[in-house]
């Protein structure tokens, strides 16, 4: 899975690829570019899963555009969400235990500290699930399906996707690494948002396969439907 998705991104005619994603990348500053990248790799999401073995090009900007719109919303969803109501109950909880005061409050600050404590962990949780639920919007082309439960669960309890989520893990930080490296000099700083776009595309090539490596599994273990009786069957 890591050497496909690392030679994913300079397949076909790559040159011309990565050089327009570079340049969108170096002007994500601004928030058009970020939804043309972003709806692009949900590209990379739904043509993996499709079976294509070659990127998609930089084709029908407006759909591009737009898909970058709902992938934000779902990354969104899925991010700002969860974090907020677990800092709510985080603080809710310190505030109690001020409010009680004695060795209940002391018991009670303790949780709302371990709650602090765990939010590293939550944010892994939020990491893990955004590829699935973006994998999930590019298989069906819904928004809805980024939040299907029953579409979501075989893949987020795969070992493909476990592999596929901490295998860019890896690659990110060799495009950290590499990114320190550029930066040293003028040519490399120009150089960093092709090589940031490089990775993006290679670690959502890894997210498409393990998506559909579940999907097809799961289809080839469903039975086939009986056939219906020919004219030849006999009818006892």
């Amino acid at each position: 899975m890591l050497e496909d998705g690392l030679s994913y991104p300079i397949r076909g005619d790559w040159i011309g690829r990565v050089i327009i994603g570079g340049v969108l990348t170096a002007f994500s500053v601004f928030l058009i570019p970020v939804f043309i990248v972003l709806g692009y790799l949900v590209r990379v999401l739904e043509t993996t899963i499709e079976g294509e073995e070659t990127p998609p090009e930089f084709e029908d900007w407006g759909d591009m555009f737009m898909k970058g719109v709902i992938g934000t919303v779902i990354a969104f969803a899925y991010t700002f969400v969860p974090i907020t109501l677990y800092s709510i109950l985080a603080v809710v909880v310190l505030g109690v235990s001020g409010a009680l005061g004695g060795d209940l409050g002391a018991v009670v600050g303790l949780i709302g500290v371990f709650m602090l404590l765990a939010f590293i962990p939550v944010l892994f949780l939020i990491y893990y699930a955004v590829p699935a639920a973006l994998g999930a919007y590019a298989t069906r082309g819904e928004i809805s399906a980024a939040f299907d439960v029953g579409l979501l669960k075989p893949t987020l309890l795969s070992t493909e996707y476990l592999t596929a989520v901490i295998l860019p893990i890896v690659v990110a930080f060799v495009v950290w690494i590499v990114s320190g490296v550029l930066a040293v000099t003028v040519i490399g700083l120009l150089l960093l948002p092709f090589v940031q776009f490089y990775g993006q595309v290679a670690v959502f090539r890894m997210f498409g396969s393990a998506f559909a490596s579940v999907n097809e599994r799961i289809e080839s273990d469903t039975p086939e439907s009986e056939e219906p009786p020919t004219d030849d069957t006999v009818v006892a």
